[in-house]
């Protein structure tokens, strides 16, 4: 089972770096950084830790891992932080929570929707983040750079 999770993962954000077009030589680096971030997830929820908090954790450390790519192979971060959110994205519940408000069902309609802004945000805030976090350790080796010359 955790194989076809890291197969799927991969395909799915390699896939989508070729309908995002971006460079032939970074699509491994797009479907590794995928297939990290929902193999968090998955093991996070696996856990029975709540899918909010594990999409939240699997959107930083998918955020972190772009921004090491990025230096690395010079190109710029955005091509690895959108195709390695693509497992995340809760599409399948967005599907349900629309089919529900058309069948008129609101109620289950109303949380799934809810659920669906909470992961979203989730993503969000993960990428937020991991972006501080890079500009404060940044800040911080500046100043110590600056405080040894």
């Amino acid at each position: 089972m955790m194989i076809a999770h890291l197969i799927t993962s991969f395909i799915a954000s390699a896939a989508f770096g070729v309908i995002f077009n971006v460079p032939k030589h970074s699509l491994f680096q797009c479907g590794f950084v995928g297939m990290l971030g929902w193999i968090l997830y998955f093991f996070l929820v696996e856990n029975e830790v709540n899918s909010i908090i594990a999409t939240l954790a699997a959107a930083f450390i998918v955020a972190v891992i772009s921004q090491y790519f990025a230096k690395r192979y010079k190109t710029p971060i955005t091509i690895f932080n959108v195709s390695g959110i693509i497992p995340l994205v809760p599409g399948g519940l967005s599907y349900d929570a629309m089919k529900h408000f058309v069948g008129n069902d609101f109620y289950i309609a109303v949380q799934l929707a809810a659920k669906v802004f909470m992961l979203a945000g989730a993503i969000a805030m993960g990428l937020i983040f991991a972006e501080v976090m890079n500009q404060l350790v940044n800040k911080y080796n500046r100043r110590k750079l600056r405080l040894r010359s």
